[in-house]
């Protein structure tokens, strides 16, 4: 039965070369990262936003 191992490592190989992996847990971290900015700016917008409305509401 030598072609178990030959088929076992043919199957290891193919999975140590593929990228598909790695290009998902790069587009993963991108994704959080993308995330933490916008909760990060939030606050910021959130305070400007409503500055501009009590001035408008203000000046009615």
């Amino acid at each position: 039965m030598p072609i178990l191992p030959y088929r076992f490592f043919s199957s290891l190989r193919a999975v140590l070369r593929d990228e598909q992996g790695a290009a998902s847990i790069e587009y993963a971290i991108l994704a959080v990262m993308i995330a933490v900015a916008i909760a990060a700016a939030i606050p910021a917008i959130t305070t400007k936003v409503n500055s501009a409305f009590t001035s408008v509401a203000t000046a009615l």
